[in-house]
């Protein structure tokens, strides 16, 4: 365990390898599982504000999804997220290619490499597969580990990096560069300091 500032930081961020891998797992992470993608209130309100630049890069299931639940709806354990199509699939999702055999894609994420918003994706998408718990003063980071994300962590991916690496972007987007400094600090001294104890 690691603690930077007021987190808590479970070891597997410092020591599980992972990459995610569209080309087997397809972007199931954004299709499967009982609730859509967890926002922050502030993120329900950038929705709000960036949906008509957003609505033309969604599925016309998406649209009617959003259309009759809002941007962002809350699930049975009173958690904000975003709305789903027919419980299923997120209704932010777009694919490329077929709902059957193509990838799933977020609409959010390609409104912004497209230059049409300043808003990437909901934060826990883009720290995903690391969930962060908010108690009291302190924060807690977890690695959520889901059986779709198998060939992200499986010893074929050749481009597995240890988490914190892998998502450092998303990292620093949350948390601010100083802070991801340091926990590099805090993981390179812990490694340097277990390998000369052996």
């Amino acid at each position: 365990m690691l603690i930077v500032g007021n987190c808590i930081i479970s070891d597997d961020i410092a020591d599980r390898l992972f990459c995610c891998d569209m080309a087997s797992c397809h972007g199931r992470c954004c299709v499967e599982g009982d609730a859509g993608a967890p926002l922050e209130s502030d993120e329900a309100d950038t929705l709000k504000h960036i949906y008509p630049q957003v609505e033309p890069y969604m599925t016309e299931f998406g649209r009617k999804a959003v259309e009759e639940q809002g941007v962002a709806v809350y699930d049975s354990e009173g958690d904000l997220g975003t709305p789903l199509v027919n419980n299923g699939e997120c209704a932010f999702v777009t694919w490329d290619g077929s709902r059957k055999s193509g990838l799933a894609l977020c609409a959010l994420e390609k409104a912004f490499r497209d230059g049409k918003t300043d808003f990437l994706k909901p934060i826990s998408c883009h720290l995903y597969p690391v969930r962060v718990e908010n108690y009291g003063e302190f924060t807690s980071l977890n690695y959520h580990k889901w059986e779709v994300c198998q060939s992200a962590v499986c010893p074929g991916n050749t481009g597995r990096m240890p988490l914190y690496k892998f998502l450092k972007e998303a990292l620093v987007r949350r948390f601010g560069q100083q802070w991801y400094d340091e926990l590099v600090q805090q993981i390179d001294e812990s490694q340097r300091y277990n390998s000369t104890s052996k």
